[in-house]
């Protein structure tokens, strides 16, 4: 496939160029119609209305369909993404993702919603994204490093024992029933889509709210596109192999503090820290073309702790979790992962329990 010698051949400027690119489109779709997952849950709580939260699930039906459809065609081979280890780290998806929903709530949104205020002028949220990035490192290999280890450890489940090469929903109903892995995707696939289609599409408010279907749409191609570039330039005959991967912001904000701090040594960014930037971008574009582009920052000392406290939680349990709403919740969810699914329902839960911690908080406070 002469597309994919030439993206392997050139992977470093491919991914950064690509990157950018895709990570722009993201900005801007997410500044443009609104997406946001922590907003969707607050018009949940506070209003009743469920068309964000449908315009999430469908961007994640979306990339799901367009992620198995990549791995049929011999595109991108997910099983090498980090979501599909045969062990279930359970315990770090369900308390992680309770931390990352919990803090998105007070840091005013998740990282790709942060990432698409910057871009609009909010320096609250570019405070939020280093704070992030900070407490993201500090879990992977630093001061919270062996503590995260130790937990991961101690309570994963795998799945080897049960035969299945993967957590994937497909390779467990494969082995389950006795079906070959590419007859159990596609069944899983069909029954995770039409269940999710119904859901979303059975609502009137919903299937007549264009800017909600075009956001959950848009989203979802963008996360296919980034699997799809990440496959053709994956090569694992390279010194370095970079597994597949497509949009996530947690880990990926830790990356862009370094790549900013040791450029000289790094080289080109890779993908995850290229999609930062071009999210920014994106959203900074948009902003100024619609003309939106406000400077804003903290409304007080309250509004500041508020901000950083629920950013270190997004970091640390992002971690745990292994994604945020973009990375578990649609990345994640696209290969069909059971952690995904887990951490997924995990972030909502937390985000509801936030949402009314955070209504008593203000409510204690007026």
């Amino acid at each position: 496939m002469a597309l994919r010698e030439l993206i392997a051949e050139n992977a470093p400027v491919a991914l950064s160029a690509g990157g950018l690119l895709i990570g722009f489109l993201f900005g801007a779709i997410v500044f443009k119609t609104n997406f946001c997952t922590m907003g969707s849950i607050s018009d949940i709580v506070s209003f009743g209305d469920y068309r964000r939260f449908r315009a999430w699930v469908l961007a994640a039906t979306t990339a799901l369909v367009g992620a198995q459809l990549l791995q049929l065609s011999g595109i991108v081979e997910l099983t090498r993404s980090m979501y599909l280890s045969p062990n279930v780290n359970w315990f770090g998806h369900v308390l992680g993702g309770l931390m990352f929903g919990y803090g998105m709530v007070f840091a005013g949104g998740c990282p790709s919603r942060n990432l698409a205020r910057v871009g609009g002028g909010d320096l609250r949220s570019l405070v939020a994204l280093i704070v992030i990035g900070i407490f993201a490192f500090m879990t992977i290999g630093g001061i919270l490093g062996p503590i995260r280890a130790w937990l991961e450890q101690s309570t994963a489940v795998s799945l080897a024992g049960l035969g299945a090469p993967s957590q994937s929903i497909s390779d467990v109903l494969s082995v389950s029933l006795g079906l070959d892995g590419s007859t159990g995707a596609l069944i899983a696939t069909i029954g995770v889509a039409v269940a999710a289609l119904a859901y979303c599409f059975g609502d009137e408010n919903f299937r007549t709210s264009p800017v909600h279907i075009a956001s959950g749409i848009g989203i979802g191609l963008c996360v296919i596109a980034g699997w799809a570039l990440t496959g053709l330039a994956f090569d694992e005959m390279a010194d370095r192999p970079v597994a597949p991967i497509s949009l996530t912001f947690v880990r990926p904000a830790g990356d862009t503090l370094e790549w900013l701090q040791r450029y000289t040594a790094l080289g080109l960014p890779g993908f995850g820290v290229a999609t930062v930037f071009g999210a920014i971008l994106g959203s900074f574009a948009t902003a100024v073309a619609m003309k939106r582009f406000t400077l804003t920052t903290f409304s007080d000392r309250g509004d500041t702790i508020r901000v950083l406290s629920g950013a270190a939680l997004m970091g640390v349990g992002g971690v745990m979790a292994l994604g945020c709403t973009v990375g578990q919740g649609i990345t994640g969810v696209s290969t069909l992962a059971i952690g995904s699914f887990i951490s997924f329902a995990a972030i909502v839960t937390g985000g509801v329990i936030g949402m009314k911690a955070f209504e008593r908080m203000l409510m204690a406070e007026a």
